[in-house]
C-alpha cells in the first residue's frame, strides 16, 4: 500500500477572528475531502488568526496515483480565492514496509487471531 502525506501551511488574510478562520479553514477542508480521495485535518498553528497548517493523506496501490493526487490537492488549495498557499510538506512512502521501527501484526504470518 502506497501512502502519501502533504502538510499544507495556509494564511488567511482576511480572517478578523477566529470565526473567519474557522470558517476558512472548515470550507477548505470539506472541499478538499469531498473532490478527491483524501483525509484532511487540521494540524496546527490553532491559536493564530491568518495562519493554519492542514494535514492530508490518501492511499491506493499505486504509488504514481497518490503523488499524482496530492499534487492536484496542492494545486487546488494554492487556487483557493480565501487561503494563500505557503509552505508545502510532501512525503509518500510503501506502509508499513518503508516504516523502520514500526511492529504489529501487519502481515497474515505474524497476526495472532488470523485477521
Amino acid at each position: 500500500m502506497w501512502v502519501a502525506v502533504a502538510r499544507l501551511d495556509i494564511m488567511i488574510p482576511g480572517a478578523r477572528s477566529l470565526k473567519d478562520r474557522r470558517q476558512a479553514v472548515k470550507s477548505l477542508k470539506e472541499r478538499l475531502a469531498g473532490r478527491f480521495p483524501v483525509a484532511c485535518a487540521e494540524v496546527d498553528d490553532r491559536e493564530s488568526w491568518t495562519r493554519a497548517s492542514l494535514g492530508v493523506s490518501a492511499c491506493a496501490n499505486e504509488k504514481a496515483f497518490v503523488e499524482e493526487l496530492m499534487g492536484e490537492v496542492v494545486r487546488y488549495a494554492g487556487n483557493d480565492h480565501g487561503v494563500m498557499l505557503g509552505p508545502v510538506q510532501q512525503a509518500c512512502f510503501r506502509f508499513p514496509e518503508e516504516c523502520p521501527g514500526l511492529e504489529g501484526p501487519w502481515n497474515e504470518d505474524e497476526s495472532e487471531d488470523g485477521i
